[in-house]
């Protein structure tokens, strides 16, 4: 299994950002994808998940209104685009599978990790 998180980086305040999660090595379809994050010196925090059809999408509430959570099941791949960043929004950036069928997409406990990319807004 393998899921590999891309399109980190440096962003100012107020910009945008897409992170690519491209997944292998499972029925990407069958799963719910989702993406945490986790600042130096704090707990992970969820962020955000879809269903595995694509058609749920669940949002921590500080990101609400501000990202949005899409898949393509034929690339198998999650997208998160994050807009209006702002500094506290800095993290490192994991995506996740869960293979329950929960609705809302909670991600309680993923089954598979990946590694992390890291976002950096400054202000």
């Amino acid at each position: 299994v393998q899921l590999q998180a891309s399109g980190g980086g440096l962003a100012q305040a107020g910009g945008s950002l897409r992170l690519s999660c491209a997944a292998s090595g499972f029925t990407f379809s069958s799963y719910a994808m989702g993406w945490f994050r986790q600042a130096p010196g704090k707990e992970r925090e969820f962020v955000a998940a879809i269903s595995w059809g694509g058609y749920m999408a669940y949002y921590g509430d500080s990101v609400k209104g501000r990202f949005t959570i899409s898949r393509d099941n034929a690339k198998n791949t999650v997208y998160l685009q994050m807009n209006i960043l702002k500094p506290e929004d800095t993290a490192v950036y994991y995506c996740a599978a869960d293979s329950r069928k929960s609705l809302p997409p909670t991600m309680v406990v993923p089954d598979y990790w990946g590694q992390g990319t890291q976002v950096t807004v400054s202000s």
